[in-house]
């Protein structure tokens, strides 16, 4: 008769040892992000709001991964996961061959199913984030063959100016990055506002907000129902609109750049690019000319407390919850 492959206690001690990881899970997919998409501080601080999101999606991974080890793992051979740690992490790496090799001298088939599907959960992200910075790579250089076909490179500009009457800016950041405007932006700003469009767009590509623009659409592929892979898939794109904004007031007026965003909003960009203008132009005007009085110091700290203190506790969890070799 075939043994069971989990017997009564063992599935007790798997339930048990799987829960904590699913609780730190739900907490940063499901109810912290409702919380920080409904906090208005958000926009005030979108550097700080891209890291907190950055963050649960690190801790969410992380926790997904220890569930599936745990859930796979068998009891008897729980006890060699801390000791890999300990000689690999606690003891400065210096004992991490010698242990690898004997804590993990012949696991089961129970054990390396345990280990494939850990991986999986960050497989998946790095595999989907890969396949959308491929897809950007070969729409930005399509688009930029055709900008060396009909544009016109500017040295006062430092940008390649495009012969459209429409206003436009934007940038297409990657390899050999590029700022583009069009004729119609040229003759419709003036010097201040056209520089400071010019800004924006070059904090654009100074902060590579193209990898984190496809690191949120990567995680949207994975899932439209979780609601952290819903909200940043439409904060991201928002926030890093919002941080190269903050870049540009560092050299421009906030008049300038308000009038410029107004004066581009209109202007159609290739999918492959970050534009000054878009959708979110009426709310960043209003956040450029209406500045928060006072900065939510105290909340962001306290936010951002909260949310390392779950990290950190799913990073406890690898080495506290798994049982020794007497339970």
């Amino acid at each position: 008769m075939r043994e069971p492959l989990y017997h009564a206690g063992e599935f007790l001690l798997r339930f048990h040892h799987v829960l904590p990881p699913l609780m730190l899970a739900v907490a940063a997919g499901v109810i912290l992000p409702r919380f920080l998409v409904r906090s208005p501080w958000t926009h005030r601080t979108p550097r700080l709001a891209l890291g907190l999101w950055g963050l649960l999606v690190l801790v969410l991974t992380a926790s997904l991964s220890l569930a599936l080890l745990q859930l796979f793992f068998p009891a008897a051979e729980d006890h060699r996961v801390p000791e890999v740690i300990q000689g690999c992490f606690l003891a400065s790496g210096g004992r991490c061959v010698s242990v690898m090799l004997n804590g993990l001298g012949r696991p089961s088939v129970r054990a390396w199913a345990g280990f494939a599907a850990a991986a999986c959960p960050p497989l998946a992200l790095t595999l989907a984030f890969a396949r959308q910075v491929f897809d950007f790579r070969c729409r930005r250089d399509r688009h930029a063959e055709l900008l060396g076909m009909v544009g016109s490179w500017c040295s006062e500009l430092r940008a390649t100016v495009l012969p459209h009457t429409t206003p436009a800016v934007y940038c297409l950041p990657g390899r050999a990055p590029q700022v583009v405007v069009s004729e119609g932006a040229v003759s419709a700003l003036t010097g201040e506002q056209l520089t400071a469009a010019l800004e924006h767009e070059r904090a654009h590509i100074a902060g590579r907000h193209h990898l984190l623009a496809a690191a949120a659409s990567a995680i949207g592929v994975l899932s439209q129902r979780l609601p952290l892979a819903r909200f940043v898939g439409d904060e991201v794109p928002l926030l890093l609109e919002m941080a190269a904004d903050d870049r540009a007031l560092r050299r421009c007026s906030r008049p300038a750049l308000a009038v410029a965003l107004y004066a581009v909003a209109a202007g159609q960009t290739p999918h492959a690019a970050l534009a000054a203008g878009g959708s979110s132009a009426l709310l960043r005007m209003r956040r450029i000319l209406q500045p928060p009085t006072e900065r939510p110091t105290v909340l962001g700290v306290a936010l951002l407390v909260l949310t390392l203190t779950v990290g950190l506790s799913a990073l406890a969890a690898v080495c506290c919850s798994v049982p020794g070799p007497g339970l």
